[in-house]
């Protein structure tokens, strides 16, 4: 979701051709509303549970994350007393310590597990594959069938998140096709990303077909929020396995942060391209997704000549005069610029404060008991954090993500000094409970992206949720089939 672009590639926001923003210094209420509302939506999303409802061999699982995101997005886009940027800009802070502390609680899942997986390494790698190759090979000829045009390769390469934006950006320019369609996939993975995940990840689990093992590895697409949705509707189906199913999420999300990315541009962004191209000819659609009537298949920059029935092109191919171009389905300059909190020592401490002080009081909430240790545990994976996030200042190329999993799970694993007493010290975190503030932040923050949601056409929407399906859907299988061979 949005604001894991600190800790997958940098920030996105400033990539837009943005005037730069203001800086301010934040009030301290303005730093304890933000805290205690957060706080407080997800406390009320734990108390009202989780609910499971059955649909056939299916089921739909309602649990916390959902109640997160919907009380959080509705406080976001509300007018009676609406969030303002200042305020969005302190939940920004607050969530570049919540993202990194949410994974490194997964992190310390891994470690104690790391020497389990042995045995099924080659579907961990494996799944990769249907991350890399699913969204293009699934998602790509609906986009081009209903005619986004060139839009279709960016809405289909990847899942685009923040990396891939960026990518984006310095291959194709603002103003290209591709990168309106990554750039739509990326808003609505932002807000809707893990709820649907969530809700796919249940309905799946529920029809007993896959292995809980391979569902979760289809889990690693890259995206913190999105596997944490996911994680959470396993984990309620299948409780007993909700530790492993946890760290295998999060090993499989460590390994597309680290290969997938490339993998994404040096393998599906070529295939992808070289398949529009047929998909165009097969559905007789121009680079503008205008139907052509006959004859070949043209790019859109060769010029059109109006007619009255049509648009004679070059070749003589005829296209529909009457059809718009596809390629008008977001707008890349409607996304609110926040003005930008002054960041010092004191800002950072408040960070670290606030996240480690909302784990403690969620996860008691939510597991129903504390122990001291508990208290310890959130502080060893505060101290993670912290490391992680200098190193990221230290060697801007490893994103904080892959510092601070790496880190916790080598400081975790059984055959490390550290292991047996980090593990006793974060066993009963429930990272479920302790990272939901990530998610309460990002959802009142949904006020800035208001105007490009309203921006998506219906069909992009469409190709962003087939592009989320495909991709969850395809690594699934493959470590499906790999962990029964």
């Amino acid at each position: 979701m949005r604001n894991e672009a600190k800790t997958t590639g940098g920030s996105v926001s400033a990539l837009l051709d943005a005037p730069p923003s203001r800086s301010f210094r934040a009030r301290p209420a303005m730093w304890l509303a933000m805290i205690a509302l957060s706080t407080a939506i997800c406390a009320v999303a734990i108390t009202i549970g989780t609910h499971k409802f059955h649909l056939g061999p299916a089921a739909i699982v309602l649990m916390p994350i959902l109640w997160t995101v919907l009380i959080g997005g509705f406080l976001g886009v509300q007018r009676w007393k609406p969030i303002e940027g200042r305020a969005r800009a302190v939940s920004t802070h607050l969530m570049d310590v919540s993202i990194v502390f949410f994974l490194a609680g997964l992190g310390t899942q891994i470690g104690p597990s790391l020497t389990k997986f042995t045995n099924i390494g080659p579907a961990i790698l494996l799944q990769e594959v249907g991350h890399v190759v699913g969204t293009v090979i699934l998602a790509l000829p609906v986009a081009v069938a209903l005619g986004l045009g060139r839009t279709a390769i960016g809405a289909t390469w990847s899942i685009d998140r923040e990396s891939y934006l960026a990518f984006a950006i310095q291959r194709f320019g603002v103003r290209s096709p591709e990168y309106r369609g990554v750039f739509a996939v990326w808003v609505l993975g932002s807000v809707f990303g893990a709820v649907f995940i969530s809700l796919l990840a249940g309905l799946l689990g529920g029809m007993d077909f896959f292995d809980p093992r391979a569902l979760a590895l289809g889990l690693g697409l890259g995206s913190a929020s999105m596997m944490l949705g996911g994680v959470g509707a396993l984990s309620i189906l299948y409780p007993e396995m909700a530790g492993e199913i946890m760290a295998l999420a999060a090993l499989s999300n460590l390994v597309t942060n680290i290969v997938g990315f490339y993998a994404g541009v040096f393998i599906a962004l070529p295939m992808c391209q070289k398949l529009y191209k047929m998909w165009s000819r097969i559905f007789g659609r121009d680079d503008l997704g205008r139907r052509v009537r006959r004859g070949a298949l043209l790019g859109a920059a060769a010029g059109t000549q109006a007619g009255s029935s049509g648009s004679a092109r070059p070749g003589g191919a005829v296209i529909d005069s009457g059809e718009a171009p596809g390629i008008d389905t977001v707008d890349v300059n409607s996304i609110e610029e926040d003005p930008t909190v002054v960041r010092t020592p004191w800002t950072w401490l408040i960070a670290f404060a606030a996240t480690g002080v909302a784990g403690v009081l969620l996860n008691a909430l939510g597991t129903g008991s504390t122990r001291p240790l508990d208290v310890l545990g959130v502080l060893i994976l505060l101290t993670l954090t912290a490391v992680a996030l200098v190193l990221a200042k230290l060697v801007p190329a490893v994103p904080s993500s892959i510092w601070v999993l790496a880190l916790a799970t080598i400081a975790s694993a059984t055959f490390m000094p550290t292991g047996p007493f980090i593990a006793s010290t974060t066993q009963h975190i429930n990272v479920l409970f302790a990272g939901l503030p990530m998610i309460a932040l990002i959802g009142m923050s949904l006020g800035r992206d208001v105007k490009a949601l309203r921006s998506l056409s219906w069909k992009i929407v469409i190709v962003a949720l087939m592009t989320f399906t495909a991709s969850f859907i395809a690594a699934a299988v493959i470590a499906q089939v790999a962990l029964n061979f």
